[in-house]
């Protein structure tokens, strides 16, 4: 059996964001970026937590990312936020334009975020849980590279989409939903290759457009939409809302762009957030407490909502800390000598 590491999930932040640093990322840039990536560990998203370091990493030292543009928000004192990442890394962008759109959110009721000419590479759980903590519920949503074929087709086209919704409880967690709109999320597929594990059936195509279980096939045809037509026109909303609407990259776009999908994506994201409280404000009825009754229903009937496992995951981190494999420790080290390691 291979030897293990653990640490705290503080500790292990302030080594990635050391290394990020190392590599050439401002402090709020590497703190933001480390933030998000080691959360992903902390919950056990495995394909979203360490597993992206690298990759953060290799955009930067070919040239087509900043580690230390200043996000710049642009205030239009109406419903719409804009802050231009100036190709600098999304999770620095949320953090500058969140308090503006949280105050914006509880004067209007309603406000949307748009993060210009990001590179965005992590999941999307961390804004909605962010803006729930405030009372907010909220959507986001990003397009990606041009992966996945829609429902019927046989070539790649659409990003796999990523969306999330959160809605706060008055709990220690919010309700939060956040999943790929293809059957999985690429960095699945790519865990898979490195197994040397078969996909399960209906995740993928080959290049030829037939059905297939070998990773690598799949890496090189085609991924698929969940739920089929279904997952196809989500992935479709997602486009044009925080893509076309916004005026930045589709999924075909940011792949042409930067070359092929060797390197993480450069786009544009959208939040939208709402204030349940302005809402429900004529009503004469509590939103949270409605959104309970829901909720409780659900589990009444032996369900498990969205995140439970996650948040489950990430009580036990913060108890035990982070327990890293010894693969992932010398990949610690290694990047840790700075770009010559890549």
């Amino acid at each position: 059996m291979e030897p293990l590491t653990t640490l705290s999930v503080e500790a292990l932040e302030t080594r990635v964001t050391g290394i990020l640093q190392t590599h050439g990322f401002s402090a709020p840039n590497a703190q933001a970026v480390a933030h998000v990536i080691v959360a992903g560990e902390r919950d056990g998203c495995k394909s979203h937590g360490l597993y992206r370091l690298e990759g953060v990493l290799k955009v930067l030292k070919a040239g087509k990312a900043s580690g230390v543009s200043i996000p710049v928000v642009h205030d239009t004192s109406g419903a719409i936020l804009e802050v231009d990442a100036g190709g600098g890394y999304a999770p620095a962008s949320f953090v500058a334009g969140k308090e503006a759109l949280v105050q914006r959110t509880r004067e209007l009721g309603l406000a949307a975020l748009v993060i210009r000419d990001c590179l965005h590479f992590s999941a999307l759980w961390h804004d909605v849980e962010a803006l729930a903590e405030e009372g907010l519920a909220s959507l986001s949503m990003c397009p990606s590279y041009a992966f996945v074929a829609p429902s019927g087709g046989t070539k790649p086209l659409f990003g796999t989409n990523p969306f999330a919704f959160g809605w706060p409880r008055r709990g220690p967690h919010p309700y939060v939903v956040d999943f790929a709109t293809s059957v999985a999320a690429r960095g699945e597929i790519e865990l898979h290759r490195r197994a040397g594990k078969p996909l399960p059936e209906g995740w993928a195509i080959d290049a030829q457009g037939n059905p297939t279980t070998d990773p690598q096939a799949a890496l090189e045809g085609a991924m698929l939409p969940f739920g089929g037509h279904k997952g196809s026109a989500i992935a479709t909303m997602i486009e044009l809302m925080a893509g076309a609407m916004l005026g930045e990259f589709m999924s075909r776009e940011a792949l042409d762009f930067m070359g092929g999908g060797d390197l993480l994506p450069r786009h544009g994201a959208l939040v939208l957030a709402f204030d349940p409280a302005r809402f429900a404000a004529r009503s004469g009825r509590d939103p949270l407490a409605e959104g309970e009754t829901l909720l409780t229903a659900i589990e009444d009937q032996g369900a498990r909502l969205p995140s439970q496992r996650r948040f489950a995951t990430r009580a036990g981190a913060l108890a035990r800390g982070i327990t890293l494999s010894e693969a992932e420790w010398a990949m610690l080290g290694r990047l840790g000598q700075g770009p010559s390691a890549l």
